[in-house]
């Protein structure tokens, strides 16, 4: 009986959605060769990450092996799959493989960093392939929010795994390719161990309704709009651009493109040939001289992004161009759970002007690009695998795409983040448990998220900060009276005296009543200020903030 065994492994995107990084292995245990699939990020806020720029996945696992590591594979191009790639690769030192389209926008993100883009290779779909170490892995087009989206085939000695990535039954996708039942028979065909399948609208009872259904309703409400109409959605999301542009253009309108992503995005795919007649557009500047009546916007910021677009031209202003009384704001996406504060603080913000704001709600002017409780069903009969993960959902998801698996007799098993799955049996078993956690880009270094860098931020948001200094002279006494800064605190607490004043006052109490023992050593010294200070301020405003001390000892 051989000793191999064949793992999954997600270091990101299983019990959350974003930050998908996933590793499947093969070989005696503990010396097994991988491959990764998908090193994605997800977005900070200001309650939990404040200032930081991104959160990429923890893979220091996987980097402490990555002479075992054999290649990365990217399945599409959303920033949940492949915004870490330039930032996390030069850990892993692996050949990456993408379809052109995802391959196109990788490279540009190596280039941003600085790196070289040669590293990125380029593949065609099913049924070509890759040999990586044990692994074949081949590429299979299937349809999402996104071009060239694709399920990865991965074949080693004991069986066919079937990833899916990101996907919806589109028939009619608008742009990209269609999902193509026959090419998925044929996949399915060999036999199928695992399918490690997206969950993220397991939950959703309806079937998914394909991108080609909405540029009708989209268009009546564009034609029956008497002012300038605006329009967001994923920057992405190229079919949408294409479906709103469209719409637009047949209502009679200009079509501009607001915002940097939004134009990468529409250029990569000219230039990698997925999008060949995407109605013309005019830039911001000629829009200006263009009747309002006659224009539409298309504009980055569907998640309030508070750069973006969308965000700016809410509050002014954004490259000259501005909305008024009666126009249309079109919100053609679903906000993401977490962003709704930053959404609802844009609509608000259009209300404020007048404008009218149109959501997703009626369900007339979105779709998503995940499969919904039926479709993940027909995947399921399709493939006919011994066992699903289930991956890319919070644990509600995984937990309910497992129950869904096993009414169909399948076997499942949830496994969230660090939870290693061993796939060799009849049925999937966890084999151990890795620690897992999250890296942020914190302007241009990376820090972890155990290291209090974050921590320390949200404290002295919480409760501000007090920097006290104090001056020890020759002869180890108190020269003079210390003094204190405050940050993020009230000028004046209950007693209505000066914070800092008070601050001082209590400080050089301490310190004057102190023996020459305390005040020869700095760590008495910081103890005896940190405590006073704090119980000054709990005591006046009802905070206990963060306090530095800069003791100086002249010689």
């Amino acid at each position: 009986m051989s000793s191999d065994r064949l793992i999954y492994l997600p270091l990101g995107g299983a019990g959350e959605i974003g930050m998908n990084c996933y590793v499947y292995g093969y070989g005696p245990a503990g010396k097994e060769r991988y491959i990764l699939v998908d090193l994605g990020v997800t977005f900070p806020d200001m309650d939990t990450t404040p200032g930081v720029d991104l959160i990429f996945p923890d893979i220091a696992w996987i980097a402490e092996r990555a002479d075992r590591l054999e290649a990365i594979f990217i399945t599409h191009a959303h920033e949940d799959h492949v915004g870490a790639l330039a930032h996390l690769l030069p850990r892993l030192d692996a050949p990456v493989y993408a379809r052109a389209f995802t391959a196109h926008i990788a490279r540009l993100k190596l280039e941003e960093q600085g790196m070289d883009p040669a590293l990125v290779k380029t593949v065609s779909p099913w049924p070509e392939s890759v040999q990586a170490g044990p692994f074949t892995v081949g590429f299979v087009p299937i349809s999402h929010s996104i071009p060239e989206s694709s399920g990865l085939v991965i074949d080693s000695p004991a069986g066919r795994v079937v990833h899916t990535g990101d996907f919806k039954l589109d028939p009619n996708p608008v742009v990209g390719e269609a999902f193509d039942p026959e090419l998925w028979d044929e996949v399915a065909k060999p036999g199928v161990r695992a399918l490690v399948c997206d969950s993220t609208n397991v939950f959703s009872a309806h079937p998914g309704r394909s991108e080609s259904s909405l540029g009708d309703s989209i268009e009546t409400l564009i034609r029956d709009a008497e002012g300038m109409v605006v329009a967001t959605t994923f920057a992405s999301n190229v079919a949408r651009l294409k479906t709103l542009a469209s719409a637009g253009r047949r209502a009679g309108r200009s079509v501009v493109l607001l915002g940097r992503a939004m134009r990468r995005m529409v250029t990569a795919a000219v230039e990698t040939g997925v999008l060949g007649d995407f109605p013309k557009v005019v830039s911001p500047e000629d829009a200006v001289s263009i009747p309002r009546e006659h224009l539409m916007l298309l504009a980055t910021g569907s998640q309030g992004e508070r750069r973006a677009a969308s965000a700016q031209l809410s509050r002014g202003k954004y490259l000259g161009l501005e909305l008024k009384e009666g126009d249309l704001f079109l919100f053609s996406s679903k906000t993401i759970p977490g962003n709704e504060k930053s959404v609802i603080r844009i609509v608000n913000n259009f209300s404020e002007m007048g404008v009218d704001v149109v959501d997703d709600g009626s369900d007339l002017y979105h779709v998503s690009g995940h499969a919904n409780r039926p479709d993940l069903q027909a995947m399921h009969q399709r493939m006919k695998p011994q066992m699903v993960i289930p991956m890319h959902g919070e644990h509600r998801h995984l937990r309910e795409h497992v129950k869904l698996a096993e009414a169909g007799g399948i076997a499942g098993v949830i496994a969230p983040n660090g939870t290693m799955i061993d796939l060799s049996g009849n049925a999937p078993k966890a084999a151990e448990f890795v620690e897992t956690g999250r890296l942020y880009l914190d302007g241009a270094v990376q820090v972890g998220a155990l290291d209090g860098v974050v921590r320390d931020r949200i404290r002295m948001a919480l409760n501000g900060h007090v920097l006290a200094t104090v001056i020890i002279d020759e002869d180890g006494e108190m020269l003079g009276d210390p003094w204190c800064e405050i940050m993020g605190l009230p000028e004046t607490g209950s007693s209505h005296a000066p914070l800092i004043d008070l601050l001082e006052a209590d400080l050089g109490q301490v310190l004057g009543r102190a023996d020459r023992k305390t005040l020869a050593d700095d760590e008495k010294i910081e103890e005896a200020a940190r405590r006073v200070l704090r119980k000054t301020t709990q005591d006046e405003i009802g905070k206990k903030p963060e306090v530095t001390l800069v003791v100086s000892r002249l010689t």
